[in-house]
């Protein structure tokens, strides 16, 4: 039995590109991403640098920059001779694609994800001398003929992209198309950062192109210390236990994933990365000369995915938190910041990019992340076992849900608007809706006639202002067992004029 064409098949993809570092976590991001990646459109996989990692030019040049984790100058820090962590992760979504397809056709082949590696400027930090690969790849897609948004992930430093970004603006500054050019590339990119991870940022992106939309999505719940945010109830989800019946031991993607205690270093003797060993105490770790910053956990415990936020709202489409950074999603809601034009920051953040003491614990409970994780960790699972299983009917699939009167609609103060679901279960499960009004991202109460069942009426309050939003949120949960997975629309009530 062959999967059926998904509903999602008829929401346009989001378009993306990934620059990463060789940190573990970015590993583990990208094991998560590749396993989303029927619900992407994927223009680049870009190694990159950052202040944290970069590769050296090979010809024995020394760098150095104060205030690092290293006294003298370096002619790299923490890459491994012939780093291939996205081809690594690549060749494990290779063993798995037979089977991945059987549960949605729009899996992409191997071959097309490999044909958009690329390197970018890896070899020092914040370096954007010259163009490669990676930045020639992002400049060629900013410039393409279709619209906008592409989204830019940063799990590295901005320089690859500041460089793609130099490109565009040395080729057309000094034409009479500048201004065009300029206009569409700042529409069309939308960059997520986990952090400015070298100078580039501040010193390019953000003076030259004040127009990009640029989302901080650095958060503690999905990185090394998701232990401070993420509720205890929901910490089994990241015990060795958990992580063993649902990630490590299920198939080559899983057996690729990290986690406390594996005995696998990123870059062999690095002496920042002491995540390998298991049983040994921090000051154990430290009397031999490791930089131990987070206390050691259990073998076989999660580790982090801390760049996962930088996909997590483009992962569900139909929940639609890639739409516009206050929606929210599974990556969390977003607000305006003061640094730029078009800039966003998440509303509960507790981690400060500009490096506020955590000493004490985290300065927010990043609720509208977290709100979300017990559902995205369980899709993860279920998505890992489509990976090992060759039968349709031997896994279970997301409900399909979509909403009969459509997902946007305008409606007078005091008027009414209902909602019909429709819903059906690829497997024959029986299908659970439920509706709730996601408060934070409207701007206007409202009432619901009914929270469980297919149908509800969305009550506009008397009160509201024209222009004034309700966000409804239905959700669709099958009854299936160890995987039970949720479907989502995000229907928009907008209220009119009289």
């Amino acid at each position: 039995m062959t999967a059926p064409a998904p509903v999602a098949s008829t929401i346009p993809r989001p378009r993306t590109i990934v620059t990463a570092d060789p940190e573990l976590d970015d590993l583990n991001s990208m094991i998560r991403f590749l396993l989303y990646s029927n619900e992407l459109e994927i223009e680049g996989l870009i190694y990159a640098s950052s202040r944290f990692h970069w590769r050296g030019d090979g010809a024995g040049t020394s760098f150095f920059l104060p205030d690092r984790e290293y006294d003298e100058p370096q002619t790299s820090w923490r890459w491994a001779p012939g780093e291939r962590f996205i081809d690594d992760a690549v060749d494990a979504y290779a063993q798995a694609h037979a089977n991945l397809v059987v549960h949605d056709p729009r899996f992409p082949s191997p071959e097309r994800l490999r044909s958009v590696i690329r390197e970018g400027n890896v070899d020092f930090e914040g370096d954007t001398s010259a163009e490669t690969p990676g930045s020639r790849l992002i400049a060629d897609v900013l410039l393409d003929d279709r619209p906008g948004p592409v989204f830019l992930q940063l799990w590295a430093g901005p320089s690859t992209v500041a460089r793609a970004l130099r490109s565009i603006e040395e080729r057309f500054r000094d034409t009479p198309d500048w201004e065009a050019v300029h206009a569409t590339v700042s529409a069309k990119a939308v960059i997520t950062k986990f952090a400015s991870q070298d100078g580039t940022f501040d010193d390019y992106i953000a003076p030259v192109w004040p127009g990009i939309r640029v989302l901080e999505v650095a958060t503690l719940a999905w990185g090394y210390m998701a232990r401070w945010t993420i509720p205890a109830a929901q910490h089994g989800l990241l015990s060795a236990e958990w992580m063993r019946e649902n990630v490590t031991s299920v198939g080559p993607l899983g057996a690729l994933y990290r986690v406390w205690g594996d005995g696998r270093q990123m870059v062999p003797g690095d002496m920042t990365d002491y995540f390998h060993p298991s049983g040994v105490s921090a000051d154990d770790l430290r009397a031999q000369g490791y930089k131990v910053w987070i206390d050691p956990q259990p073998a076989g415990e999660w580790i982090s995915e801390g760049d996962s936020t930088n996909m997590l709202n483009l992962l569900v489409p139909s929940l639609r938190g890639h739409e516009h950074p206050s929606y929210g999603g599974w990556g969390g809601r977003y607000e305006p910041t003061s640094e730029g034009a078009d800039t966003w920051g998440l509303t509960d953040a507790a981690f400060h990019p500009d490096g506020a003491d955590l000493a004490n614990g985290p300065g927010g409970d990043e609720g509208s992340v977290v709100r979300w994780f017990a559902d995205a960790q369980a899709d993860f699972a279920a998505r890992l076992r489509w990976s090992v299983t060759r039968r349709f009917e031997d896994a279970n699939h997301h409900p399909v849900l979509a909403i009969e009167q459509g997902i946007d609609h305008g409606v007078e103060a005091g008027g009414e608007v209902r909602l019909s679901a429709l819903v059906d279960d690829p497997d024959g499960d029986i299908v659970r809706v439920r509706w709730w009004i996601y408060d934070d991202a409207g701007t206007t109460d409202a009432a619901l006639a009914a929270v469980d069942g297919p149908e509800t009426t969305v009550y506009v309050p008397a009160g509201a202002n024209p222009g004034d939003t309700i966000h409804v949120i239905a959700e669709a949960s099958d009854d299936a067992a160890g995987y039970p997975l949720k479907s989502y629309q995000r229907v928009i009530v907008t209220v009119t004029g009289a």
